[in-house]
Formats: C-alpha cells, structure tokens, sequence
C-alpha cells in the first residue's frame, strides 16, 4: 500500500510518499515560494544507496502547479518511484483545525469539506490553504481516498475543566470558544513511542510530551490521552516560541489598542509573527541565539531564561495535573537537538523526581535515548518525532477498517 502524506501551507507543500508494508519512504520533499518570483522544488528519491536530491527552480504560480509538480516527480523515470499516479492508493493531508466536529481521522466528502470551510475563522491563516490542497489533490489523484488528519483531534479527549474559558457560556455555546490545542498528530505520535519504549500500554501511561520547534506546545497525557495542553483557541499561548508571544494579559491587547493607538491587525502581527526569540533577539533561530549568548549578548541570554522558564512552569503545572508522570518527552527540532534547552528547562526539578545526567543529555544518540540521571525518578527521553509517518499510519488504520472495506 502506497500512501502520499501533503501538509499545503500558504506558499508550500510538503510531501512524503510511503510503502506502508515496510513504512519507508520512498521519495518526498518541498515545494516552496508558491505565487512568488522564485518557485523552488527540492525533491529526495530514498532506497538502498545514499538518497538521491533533486532541486529546481521554475515558476509555481499556486497550489494546482505545485502538486502537479510533484505528481510529475513521483512518476518521473530517474527520481520517482512509482509507474502511475494510480498506485497511490490514499492521500492524507494535515488540516490544522477540525475544531469539535472531528475527534478522528476522517475520510473526506463533500461534508467534509463543507466543514473544514466553515471552521476556516477559527484557524484562518491554515485551514484555507489546507482546504485548497485537499481539492487540488482530488484532481491530480482521482483514484485515491482523500484522508483528513487534524491536529486538534487528539486533544478532543481534554476535559471541560481544561478546554473551557471563564467566560460567558455563550461565546462557546454560539461561537466554539475554547481551547483546541494544537501540534495534536505530533503529540500522538511521541506518547505512543514513549509507551512502546516504556513497556507500557498507551492506556497505562502518564507522561509529559514536549514539542519544541519554531511552534512550541506541552501536553499533558493521562492513560494515552490528551488531558491539558498549552496551547488554546489558537497557536499562540502557552510557552514563549520564535515568533509567537506565548502566554500573554489580555489586558496588554487592550493597552496597546486603547493607549497606543495600535489596530487589531497590527497587534495579531506583532503578537503571532514578531514577538518570541525573533522580538527579543532579532532572531527567531536557536542556533543564532546561542551564538549570541555565547557571545555575551543580554537580550539572547534573557530570551533563553524566559524560554526555558516558561517549559519548566507547564512541567510544573502538568505534573500536578496528572499526579504521576512516567516520562518527559523532549521532540520536535529544539527538543531533539538542544542539550541547552533540556538541561535548562529541567534544572533545579529534583523534587519532582527530575533530574538530567548532563553527559547523557549532551550526546543523547540517535533514535529514542534517555537523558536522566541515575538519580531520577522520572524517565526523561528524547525521541524523534515523525508527523508524516503519524498521518500515513492513522490514513491506513482508517482505510483498512471494516466500516470503509
């Protein structure tokens, strides 16, 4: 079974193809710079010798061209691997918001459809350009089953006492006010790893998933499912990110509208796309703000103290939701790859049976790796995180159930 995994963006899309027999990958890459001067493919061919890449610049005027783009390489005699679109047997695409409508991965129809639109206010500057790629691809892959994967299903399982605001009930009656949380297939995907490594069934495990990349999020994982997370009607709450504010006094809004004289749309900028590292330092790259750091500079060094600050609040804060944690999990491009983070984020948490062993965290290895110290009561684990291959399993769990046979 071959299944193609999109994620479309705004200006990019990001693709895998998938032999779900062995769950390889056979090609994949991106398309970026839709609609812009310079359109770039940047397309890898995987197997058994080093993976072949091939970059491209040509015009990309929208999302149609992009995907046939793509459709072209995957048949392409040199760099594909496939014969015929038609052995593509499903096409599972990332919808950021599926609001309360969906809890699982679902099949697309025209209902569907219809909702995904219809949920477009709630996460405007995503689920249009996912829409858009769904009815793309059901052009360009008439054969296959069109699969949704939303990345707030997984937290359709928080309480109310965690997804309701303390406002009036109205807002959320009338209008979905509430929190959603978001990051939802890579949170899944980590805490069903963390189990297996574990030897534990999802059902029996409590941990504390942390995803930290350019988006950053928390959740809270009671028996495998979603209990809190950091993140709430929106992306931007919660831990500090690279260009998102994170948790913020409303009242702040207020200020800069009323004193200020700063519109709405001017603050939803400032807040979403330049606030974070990027408003603090300049930067919204890890790497230059270590760099800078390393180099004396005030700003990165309080930029780093309030990022890290932040995680180990919602560490705190989640302990005592779940009572007994059973593993940390650092994921995602920051939490993989930054013994500054970890250390830092978990520093000084000894009383909660958290304690890292600074060697171990410095080289954590390849694949899923523990970084604590002897000491500790709590595992803490590094494990890679694999969205794509997340979305290819839960499109073939769906297609293969009895109720779509």
């Amino acid at each position: 079974m071959k299944i193609l995994t999109l994620n479309s963006g705004s200006s990019s899309i990001k693709y895998q193809l998938f032999q779900m027999e062995e769950e390889t990958v056979l090609t994949g890459g991106l398309v970026e710079r839709i609609g812009l001067d310079e359109s770039r493919v940047v397309h890898r061919l995987y197997g058994k010798d080093t993976p072949r890449k091939l970059v491209r610049e040509i015009p990309i005027p929208n999302h149609e061209k992009g995907l046939e783009v793509i459709a072209d390489l995957l048949v392409d005699p040199a760099h594909g691997a496939i014969d015929h679109t038609s052995e593509v047997e499903a096409v599972g695409h990332r919808v950021v918001h599926g609001g309360e409508h969906f809890s699982d991965t679902t099949l697309i129809d025209e209902e569907v459809l219809k909702t995904i639109r219809r949920l477009i206010p709630l996460a405007p500057l995503h689920n249009p350009h996912n829409l858009r790629g769904i009815e793309v691809a059901m052009k360009i892959f008439p054969e296959a089953r069109q699969v949704a994967v939303f990345d707030t299903a997984f937290h359709q399982t928080l309480p109310p006492e965690a997804y309701r605001y303390a406002i009036p009930n109205h807002y959320y009656e009338k209008h979905g006010v509430r929190v959603y949380g978001f990051h939802g297939t890579s949170h899944h995907y980590v805490s069903k790893m963390a189990a297996k490594y574990l030897g534990k069934a999802p059902g029996e495990t409590n941990l504390l998933t942390i995803h930290l990349g350019n988006g950053a999020s928390i959740t809270a994982v009671r028996a495998g499912e979603s209990v809190d997370t950091s993140m709430g009607f929106s992306p931007l709450p919660g831990l500090m990110m690279g260009t998102r504010s994170g948790d913020i006094d409303p009242a702040v809004i207020f200020f800069m509208q009323k004193a200020l004289g700063m519109d709405i749309d001017t603050i939803d900028a400032l807040l979403n796309r330049e606030s974070g590292f990027l408003g603090m330092t300049g930067s919204s790259d890890l790497r230059d703000i270590l760099e800078k750091y390393k180099k004396g500079d005030r700003n990165a060094a309080l930029a780093l103290s309030l990022y890290t600050y932040r995680i180990k609040k919602y560490i705190g804060a989640y302990f005592a939701v779940l009572g007994r944690v059973d593993a940390l999990v650092f994921t995602a491009g920051v939490g993989e790859n930054s013994p500054y983070v970890r250390w830092h984020a978990c520093e000084g948490l000894d009383a909660l049976g958290i304690s890292l062993d600074r060697q171990k965290n410095e080289n954590p290895g390849d694949g899923i790796t523990e970084i604590q110290s002897h000491r500790s009561r709590v595992k803490v684990l590094v494990i890679p995180t694999d969205e794509e291959l997340e979305i290819a399993r839960q499109v073939r769990s769906l297609i293969g159930s009895k109720r779509l046979l």
